[in-house]
């Protein structure tokens, strides 16, 4: 008899190739980008909800692609593999952002004079759990925005008429850590900023903007 059983208990045929396994990482991706589709209007709360139930329970490749299939190419970014490095090189130059639904990179080279940067991470895709920083910055201010689950480790990052001012993310003490971001190597002439992101849980899985601080009457 022709063609092998799989584990599911289908029979494949002779050219036919096994279905991929989805991983955590792959689900998590989807479930990141269903979560923003909902944010921007494009998913109902029923819909979403009936995906992620969907997400989560996958257990191949081929399970996760039609859950994404009909969403606008951008949200694609949410599926994308992180990149080994990234390395960011600008001299006197305009603001240095990295923020909404970017792919964290495993390492990141930070070579910058006089240029702000801000590494926002409240709509980041996170695929694994930590994040390397390289930096090698003189003046202005290097910004770090977190949200629950990321910490931040700056004991080997040398300081050079620079400081640093911390504010860690609310967390439980039953708050799994989601990515631990390491910064190493120099900051002269500037500060370090780490500071939670100033949107609550819910507005930021529907990515609303914070309301308006409005004085008294």
């Amino acid at each position: 008899m022709s063609g092998e059983i799989s584990p599911t208990g289908k029979r494949s045929g002779p050219g036919s190739t096994p279905e991929l396994r989805a991983s955590h990482a792959d689900r998590d991706r989807v479930v990141d980008a269903l979560r923003i589709a909902a944010g921007d209007g494009l998913l109902t709360a029923d819909e979403l909800d009936e995906r992620l139930e969907t997400a989560l329970s996958a257990r191949t490749l081929k399970e996760l692609a039609p859950l994404t299939a009909d969403l606008p190419p951008a949200l694609a970014a949410a599926g994308a593999e992180a990149k080994d490095v990234v390395r960011i090189e600008q001299v006197h130059s305009g603001p240095i952002e990295r923020a909404g639904c970017w792919v964290v990179p495993r390492k990141l080279e930070l070579a910058v004079t006089y240029c702000k940067v801000t590494l926002d991470f409240t709509d980041a895709v996170i695929t694994h759990d930590t994040l390397r920083i390289d930096v090698a910055m003189t003046g202005k201010t290097l910004t770090l925005v977190t949200r629950p689950g990321i910490v931040v480790d700056t004991d080997g990052l040398q300081l050079v008429h620079s400081r640093i001012k911390y504010r860690q993310s609310p967390t439980t003490s039953d708050q799994p850590v989601t990515l631990r971001v390491e910064l190493v190597g120099q900051k002269a002439h500037g500060r370090v900023v780490v500071r939670p992101s100033r949107r609550t849980l819910g507005q930021r899985l529907l990515r609303r903007p914070a309301s308006p601080i409005r004085p008294p009457a």
